[in-house]
């Protein structure tokens, strides 16, 4: 298939989202990996469950959320300079160690970052990660619809002008990976921690 153009989830295929353990370990000793755990955990929770009841809110928000909670689910005290703190440790996420060089191994292909993140989180990230010339990006907070919902994948193809056999679709998220195949794009599931597929009837 001579696919057109590749598109990436951000968080957990193309960047870590656990290179904040170590931070979060400074602020709470011994406690760094069950709140990355909670605060992931969450996160994706929160934002299926706001698209589901169709109330739309921004990522930030969602991300925000989700961390004050796994604090106090972890027993850890919910301060707001701390809250501050790592959320601006999302804008330095660790990309993992093929990223960088996925712009010069695909010279005739368009990469594109397509992301329940807000460009107000992504477009740092890729600046930190001196990133922003190999990738461009599309954000579902431009129509207001969360990934898997079907009106993202369709945002994003038409923002690209290209067929849905032109596109090859990466994500380690199996909900992201289901989202984009029932639209109709190829995908490929980046399965980082050689897990089980899931048993979602596709």
């Amino acid at each position: 298939m001579g696919y057109k153009a590749y598109v990436f989830d951000a968080y957990g295929t193309l960047f870590d989202v656990h290179s904040v353990m170590e931070r979060i370990h400074d602020h709470f000793p011994d406690k760094g990996e069950q709140i990355s755990q909670e605060w992931r955990s969450r996160q994706v929770h929160y934002f299926l469950v706001r698209q589901l009841v169709q109330g739309y809110v921004p990522f930030s928000d969602i991300t925000h959320w989700a961390l004050k909670d796994a604090l106090r689910y972890s027993g850890a005290s919910v301060d707001s300079d701390v809250t501050e703190d790592l959320m601006k440790q999302y804008e330095k996420l660790q990309p993992y160690k093929e990223v960088h060089d996925l712009s010069d191994r695909n010279p005739d292909k368009t990469l594109t970052i397509f992301s329940n993140g807000t460009r107000a989180m992504l477009e740092p990230l890729l600046a930190n990660n001196q990133l922003e010339s190999s990738f461009d990006l599309l954000s579902a907070d431009d129509p207001k619809v969360y990934k898997p919902h079907p009106k993202a994948y369709q945002h994003a193809q038409e923002e690209l002008g290209f067929e849905k056999d032109e596109i090859l679709f990466f994500s380690s998220n199996p909900w992201d990976i289901t989202g984009a195949a029932s639209y109709g794009f190829h995908t490929a599931w980046v399965n980082r921690n050689d897990d089980k597929w899931p048993e979602l009837g596709i």
